[in-house]
């Protein structure tokens, strides 16, 4: 399991967020997946490409499970 700190702000899009973690290799690259429904966002398929993902949510990527957490 993988736990993102959000520092700056409230949430993080979904897109972004497999950026950031070199889950994909490119924006493009996660904007297909998302769109595919290859990603899920508490449990469900998530297919909007900017969800914006808040402190507790949990986002599952091929095999990776990650937990959003906001900075105490």
């Amino acid at each position: 399991m993988i736990e993102f700190e959000l520092k700056k702000h409230d949430f993080i899009p979904l897109n972004d967020l497999l950026k950031t973690l070199n889950l994909v290799g490119s924006g493009g690259e996660a904007n297909i997946l998302i769109t595919h429904g290859e990603v899920l966002v508490n449990d469900a398929p998530e297919t909007q490409k900017r969800k914006k993902l808040r402190d507790g949510d949990v986002v599952q990527f091929q095999g990776q499970t990650i937990v959003v957490r906001q900075k105490a």
